[in-house]
């Protein structure tokens, strides 16, 4: 594919998610279907099913370039910040900037995300790709930072956060106050108290609690993926 049909193949890929998005928010999930998408993003119906089989597909697009916009969002931040709790509200801010656009369409949408067996949850194997850009990210945050993370925790810290975060933006969803500004004081709270958790695993009086941490980590792990650590 030359460099041309490329960037016109993004552009029209990029559409078809902007259409959705769109009547997502004016007649819920449901409701919509790949033909009006097609319509409203000026492509033919054969067309949309070509960059997208079904509509949960295209969701794991939209996922793929939150989570791709969320990390260019959140650069400043990481490229400035050292102490762990300003990247961390840093990051969880540029979060809340990229998905302010959508959040009229977020309860809607969460309706369906929610449900344990669909393709859409952010658990699901169809969203590892953008779970595993989320986790890196958070995973970036710790690596750039100077804390002191204790080497069993290590490992499990960035999805630790990444659960984190995902608590947050639950609450986002749900969130009455105009702007998010619950959300935002959420945040403003929280991060410092993920620093203190942090620094009070290192004492040794907290090792055991220390590796039950652990072990629930990888239940959770293996509760959604059906993969043990190490395997």
């Amino acid at each position: 594919m030359t460099p041309e049909a490329a960037t016109k193949s993004a552009r029209t890929r990029s559409a078809i998610i902007d259409a959705a998005l769109k009547l997502f928010r004016e007649r819920g999930y449901e409701a919509t279907t790949m033909r009006a998408i097609a319509t409203e993003a000026g492509v033919s119906v054969g067309n949309a099913y070509y960059y997208f089989e079904s509509k949960e597909q295209l969701i794991q697009g939209f996922y793929d370039r939150a989570q791709v916009d969320h990390a260019e969002a959140a650069r400043p931040v990481l490229e400035r910040e050292r102490e762990l709790g300003a990247r961390i509200t840093g990051v969880a801010e540029a979060w809340l900037a990229t998905m302010a656009p959508y959040r009229p369409f977020a309860g809607k949408f969460f309706k369906n995300a929610a449900e344990p067996t669909s393709p859409l949850s952010p658990f699901s194997a169809e969203s590892a790709p953008a779970r595993a850009m989320a986790i890196d990210l958070w995973r970036e945050v710790l690596e750039g930072s100077d804390a002191k993370v204790p080497k069993r925790l290590r490992p499990h810290l960035p999805e630790l956060l990444w659960l984190y975060m995902m608590g947050v933006v639950l609450f986002w969803v749900h969130d009455p106050t105009p702007e998010a500004a619950a959300t935002h004081r959420v945040v403003a709270r929280t991060a410092p108290l993920v620093v203190r958790a942090v620094n009070v695993a290192r004492l040794p009086v907290m090792r055991n609690l220390l590796d039950d941490v652990v072990g629930l980590m990888e239940d959770v792990r293996l509760g959604f993926t059906g993969v043990e650590q190490g395997r």
